[in-house]
């Protein structure tokens, strides 16, 4: 059998023509979704990379694995300690052990473990080209890797390949050469100019007018990418700079297919494809990043072509990225590992069944320390650290209803908010009962200092804030990040 992976870093589900998007940004993955299943709500269980992909690999929530943000502590998976034997159990857990035990040749094509220092992202993997950018890569650049590895080794039975693109990650980085086929096209109607002046006024790292996190400064090797958004031609350029990302990087998995046709073993072929998180695009007043446990960030494309299994069939259960472990080996006849928070939705896979989860928990700590529930037509936010967004502790939105989170319903549905409280503490309770460690990580990243992201910057912002009619949010940063007042001298 040959399994490929499409690990497509920061790809927004809503931004592909297979899940409705306006523009013609993805032929080749909406060819993909046509020939199998596409999950309407699948999420990363922890957002963004490190955490996301921690979640994927291990099969575990970042609660019990201990990866939930981007520095410190919580970025490194939790020591076994004395339990551990003469190989650590994610030896035979992790997602790629499950293509080991059917002797499968396991390969992957990213820089991922490099740039986060994730060497446990290795773990199951028989052969590793690391790309060498730290994941500022653009696709042509990868490509290449990949139909040289399938020049030699297309044909040949038994292998998963994991190949991982970056072009939506921000800085959107497609080449000039490419050029904009987005230009005349019209743009996602929910922000107009009346709101993105709303906007302007929003404090917070990659506001509208801090793109590149803390300030406006411009990258002059990546002229896609804006400093600020002032009005809607600005708020063109971004959305279109992302999405010629996107095209440009389906452009380059069109080569891959191409090639896999040549070799003759396209159709039989399974092929997964997914992204480790959303983007950003206005949504809570926040452009171009991934940095809040929302339904943008952490709603993420899943499409599964898999030999045997339903063909244009639409899945709208609720899953979790750390579910696709035990999706894999159960597919496989493979008993699930004990240490495993996933369950397996192979059955959606093989009938057409929906198996989801009755409400799902989603977590960000490198941006925001929050986690949230996704139940029904809700998404409940709790917000722990606001990373300097002035967030209330509580939103709750009706994504069915208002996909874009524009309208904030907490204090309009209390019932509802007391439920999402309630499934987020059952759900604490259970995986803090679950686990070794005697601290839950998220405490440990506001221990250590907050989030990686918000964590020595905000003496500085608040001088900006000051100089572009946002003092008065000043006040009230002090009051809720005193700690960080009291080191700068404010």
């Amino acid at each position: 059998m040959r399994v490929l992976f499409l690990d497509l870093d920061t790809l927004r589900a809503d931004h592909l023509g297979c899940y409705g998007y306006l523009r013609n940004t993805s032929p080749n993955i909406d060819r993909i979704a046509a020939e199998g299943v596409r999950f309407e709500q699948y999420y990363c269980a922890d957002a963004p990379c490190l955490p996301s992909r921690a979640a994927l690999m291990t099969g575990r929530f970042g609660i019990h694995s201990g990866i939930v943000g981007h520095g410190g502590t919580a970025a490194d998976l939790r020591l076994e300690g004395a339990k551990r034997q003469f190989q650590a159990s994610l030896q035979r857990s992790c997602l790629t052990s499950i293509f080991r035990r059917q002797g499968m040749r396991t390969v992957t094509i990213s820089p991922f473990a490099e740039r986060h220092s994730a060497w446990w992202f290795y773990a199951g993997f028989t052969e590793m080209h690391n790309t060498g950018l730290g994941g500022m890569e653009s696709a042509e650049q990868i490509t290449p890797v990949v139909l040289d590895w399938l020049q030699r080794n297309a044909a040949a039975d038994g292998w998963f390949l994991h190949v991982n693109y970056w072009d939506p990650h921000t800085p959107y980085r497609a080449p000039e050469e490419f050029g904009n086929p987005f230009a005349t096209t019209p743009l996602p109607s929910w922000l107009t100019a009346e709101k993105l002046a709303g906007h302007r006024q929003h404090i917070g790292p990659h506001s509208a007018r801090e793109l590149a996190m803390y300030d406006n400064a411009i990258d002059p090797r990546f002229p896609r990418h804006p400093g600020e958004l002032e009005n809607m031609d600005d708020w063109r350029r971004l959305i279109d700079g992302y999405d010629c990302g996107i095209r440009h990087m389906d452009e380059n998995i069109g080569h891959i297919f191409a090639d896999l046709e040549k070799a003759g073993v396209f159709e039989e072929t399974a092929i997964i494809i997914s992204s480790d998180h959303g983007e950003n695009m206005g949504e809570l007043g926040i452009y171009a990043e991934h940095a809040t446990a929302d339904n943008i960030t952490c709603r993420i494309p899943l499409i599964i072509r898999w030999p045997g299994c339903r063909r244009a069939h639409v899945d709208r259960g609720l899953h979790l990225n750390l579910d696709l472990a035990p999706t894999l080996a159960d597919l496989f006849g493979q008993s699930p590992q004990p240490d495993w928070d996933g369950t397996s939705f192979a059955n959606a896979l093989r009938q057409g069944t929906e198996c989801g989860r009755d409400f799902l928990i989603i977590s960000q700590c490198a941006h925001v320390c929050q986690r949230s529930v996704r139940f029904g037509r809700w998404l409940y936010i709790r917000t722990y650290h606001d990373g300097y967004h002035l967030f209330p502790p509580e939103m709750l939105f009706d994504v069915e209803n208002d996909p874009h989170e524009e309208r904030d319903l907490a204090t309009q549905q209390p019932d509802i908010c007391r439920e999402g409280a309630w499934r987020l503490e059952r759900w604490h309770a259970e995986m803090m009962a679950t686990m070794s460690a005697a601290e839950d990580p998220m405490w440990t990243v506001i221990r250590e200092g907050g989030p990686l992201h918000a964590r020595g910057h905000l003496a500085a912002y608040c001088d900006r804030l000051k100089s572009t009619d946002r003092g008065w949010a000043v006040a009230e940063l002090a009051r809720r990040h005193p700690g960080e007042f009291a080191n700068k001298g404010n």
